[in-house]
């Protein structure tokens, strides 16, 4: 598939002529609504017709709550390997908690278009944050593992899951190898039932990085635990952090060349980010706040205030600033030009697959992208 950048004067009509497509097709396959605006600088992926027949094997997974959008899910599956349902939870005495809304619906769609769901365990809190006392507590206690994992396992058939997707964050530095050995431990009796594992990164660039985000990740002892693993590479451009790319692309490669180091590459999912964020500037620390967005409603965003989308090289990431109510707005978010590049890190490094944070938000462009780059299976 090729890739149009929207120039001055363009029209929806003379880009569908100039490709031999039509209007509903790019309207169709870009979320483009009528009467078709468009933004200077807008990257559109142009339709194509069959897929090339010698495209790589790869996967693909989604990351999506329970409340997500029926239509959404639906528009999805066919391109999903396994759908991560987000997730379920845990006590101290290794109790499940399952999702606040039912997620029986979904796992029973995914089974409909031969998808595999998979659980996500986290150690979420009452307040909805990630809770290292939890994971302490766990990894610590024998009694309490153990009921975890005889948990896990009896969910296992009852939901028609297929593994688990451990995703644990801010990890105490003293809960490594503990951590690694939970891990361990539940791949283990999870393959000898016909289950997999996961477990997702935080972004590391080396063994000895500091910080409550990466010292309780030990790459290669994980790598090794899991049956595969998730580099969460994104979220440089944070909810309260200053404006910029979300998922710049020569931090991205940082994280996998190290990655690489560590863990076979048929072990390992690029995480994707599936949104963006508007700032309000300035940025104040302690004070500013970023709106998360989608990468389509950005698009719309640019239009509405009539801004041209612009392109940063070394992120490879699309970026604007536009003005509403005397405040300065900065967007950062992700096109089919960005993805295409992180996509293109799969062949150059022989990766495994992606896993798409998070599916909630439909960008059908950056689904076809993918599937005219690769084979899911």
């Amino acid at each position: 598939m090729q890739i149009y950048i929207v120039q001055e004067n363009d029209t929806i009509e003379r880009i569908a002529g100039l490709y031999g497509t039509t209007v509903p097709e790019l309207s169709y396959t870009n979320q483009i609504p009528y009467p078709y605006r468009l933004a200077i600088g807008q990257a559109l992926l142009i339709p194509a017709g069959e897929m090339p027949e010698d495209r790589r094997i790869v996967t693909a997974n989604g990351y999506a709550y329970p409340f997500i959008s029926p239509w959404v899910l639906q528009q999805t599956l066919p391109y999903l390997t396994n759908l991560l349902v987000f997730s379920y939870g845990f006590t101290t005495e290794g109790e499940l908690v399952p999702p606040a809304v039912s997620d029986d619906w979904m796992i029973a769609e995914a089974m409909n278009f031969s998808v595999s769901p998979i659980l996500t365990l986290t150690p979420l809190g009452a307040d909805g944050r990630f809770n290292n006392n939890l994971i302490h507590a766990v990894v610590t206690n024998e009694t309490a593992k153990e009921n975890l994992i005889q948990n896990l396992l009896q969910a296992m058939p009852e939901k028609n899951f297929r593994g688990v997707d451990v995703d644990f964050e801010y990890i105490l530095a003293e809960d490594r190898d503990l951590f690694t050995a939970f891990v361990a431990e539940l791949r283990d009796r999870m393959n000898q039932e016909g289950y997999i594992v996961s477990v997702a990164l935080a972004p590391k660039t080396s063994a000895d990085q500091q910080g409550l985000l990466y010292e309780g990740k030990d790459y290669r002892g994980l790598g090794e635990a899991a049956n595969e693993v998730l580099l969460m590479a994104y979220e440089w451009g944070y909810t309260y952090g200053p404006a910029m790319a979300v998922a710049p692309l020569n931090k991205v490669r940082q994280v996998v060349e190290y990655a690489l180091t560590e863990i076979p590459a048929e072990k390992i999912n690029l995480g994707i980010p599936n949104y963006g964020y508007d700032w309000t500037l300035p940025y104040v620390r302690g004070e500013s706040k970023a709106v998360t967005i989608g990468n389509v409603e950005a698009v719309q965003i640019a239009i509405e205030n009539g801004v041209p989308i612009q392109f940063d090289e070394t992120a490879q990431s699309p970026y604007f600033t536009y003005v509403q109510e005397g405040r300065e707005h900065e967007v950062w978010f992700e096109d089919v030009r960005s993805l295409q590049q992180k996509y293109n890190l799969l062949t150059e490094y022989n990766l495994k697959g992606i896993g798409v944070w998070q599916i909630m938000r439909l960008f059908r462009a950056s689904w076809l992208l993918y599937a005219s780059m690769f084979y899911i299976q």
